[in-house]
């Protein structure tokens, strides 16, 4: 096997580098004021569309960068190093617009590409987490189209979108299905934006629908199908952030090895110190394992050699794995700062604050541990193998 990067993964490492080298300089201001400028988004807006790395996900016949799962790792791993959740500023649609119909991909798809509009995913309830079966969230048929009424929560960039993929029980049948939303519509209220640990570019607000009326052709891929496109998706994003926990890792250790050799103390660089020293070396076991590991992942990804089955357990052993060592990566490097560690002022502290989250989101660690056991205890220890030839 050739582990090398190709000369197309080099330079789109060295592309997404640069692009996060340009918007790092926003991230002070991100930390200080929760948020950014509307001049500031339109000058990132501008930077991503130069790189070309806009839309990484999605077609190049529809606009997008039309990347593979490994290109597209090697791009997040690149746009993890930024603090403030800047890397969602180089948007990626939500994989679930792949289904859009042609008038649905030109009404919504195609502007979010160009950068023109901004979509956000509404799943979440108060009563539905990591059980999204608990939909409670309802869409009932009308003469010419749905009325939905509910409450969804942590609606990710729900401040900055202006369409909404909203999932809810369609008919009498309760199926689950996905509606296109312009956020605009009557009867959608944002009820509350809570406030979470870490600084995020955009809010996560929770938005309750009263009687909001779409046309018939607002229900995306089908009605039925809503679990089934949600959870298509799942191996994909659970790899990128794999890719981009690991980036941020690596960043936090960059910093905190460049402290341990000027920081002095007892008349010695503490890099001098073998507690010290222990903690750098463990930090890069950490990073080495989860990079080679989630580069393995997406290359078979790409490959398709093996099942569906198969790759979303692979996938949750990596997102379950890099997620978790980059929280301990992070700890380790708080602590080698020392106080200044604890200085909002300082990136370690905040990669310390927002990596916390992806322990959380698009599956728990718990949930990724269910889905492993659940493959090593249906199907055997054939999840641990490499792909033959």
């Amino acid at each position: 096997m050739d582990f090398r990067l190709t000369a197309r993964q080099e330079e789109l490492k060295s592309s997404a580098r640069g692009l996060a080298d340009f918007i790092m300089k926003y991230e002070a201001d991100c930390e200080e004021n929760n948020g950014l400028p509307p001049q500031a988004h339109a000058q990132i807006r501008d930077a991503v569309l130069d790189s070309g790395l806009q839309a990484v996900n999605m077609p190049a016949e529809w606009g997008g960068a039309g990347l593979t799962i490994l290109e597209q790792a090697t791009v997040q791993e690149e746009l993890g190093r930024l603090t403030g959740a800047l890397w969602d500023m180089v948007w990626r649609p939500a994989n679930a617009l792949r289904f859009c119909t042609p008038e649905q991909r030109r009404r919504y798809l195609v502007p979010v590409i160009e950068g023109r509009r901004r979509d956000c995913y509404a799943v979440t309830e108060p009563e539905a987490g990591s059980d999204p079966q608990n939909l409670k969230t309802t869409a009932t048929r009308t003469a010419d189209g749905w009325v939905l009424n509910g409450e969804k929560w942590f609606v990710t960039v729900g401040d900055h979108a202006d369409f909404m993929i909203v999932l809810a029980a369609a008919g009498d049948e309760g199926a689950p299905t996905l509606f296109l939303v312009d956020k605009e519509t009557a009867g959608i209220e944002m009820t509350r934006v809570p406030r979470f640990m870490h600084t995020f570019v955009y809010e996560h607000p929770e938005f309750v629908f009263t009687n909001v009326r779409v046309p018939e052709d607002a229900v995306l891929g089908g009605i039925g199908n809503g679990y089934d496109i949600t959870r298509s998706w799942f191996t994909e994003e659970r790899l990128m952030i794999a890719a981009r926990t690991t980036g941020a890792a690596e960043r936090a250790l960059e910093l905190a090895r460049d402290w341990a050799i000027e920081r002095k103390q007892f008349g010695s660089p503490i890099a001098d110190f073998q507690l010290i020293q222990g903690m750098l070396a463990d930090c890069a076991v950490d990073i080495a394992v989860n990079r080679a590991y989630t580069h393995q992942v997406a290359w078979e990804v790409d490959q398709g050699v093996a099942d569906r089955k198969t790759l979303h357990a692979k996938a949750a052993i990596a997102k379950l794995s890099a997620s978790e060592a980059a929280g301990r990566v992070v700890d380790r490097c708080v602590q080698i700062f020392g106080g200044r560690g604890y200085d909002r002022s300082y990136p370690v502290e905040r990669l310390y604050r927002e990596l916390r989250v992806d322990r959380i989101w698009e599956g728990t660690s718990e949930i990724q541990r269910l889905i492993i056991a659940g493959e090593l205890v249906k199907r055997g220890t054939g999840v641990l193998q490499m792909p033959s030839a």
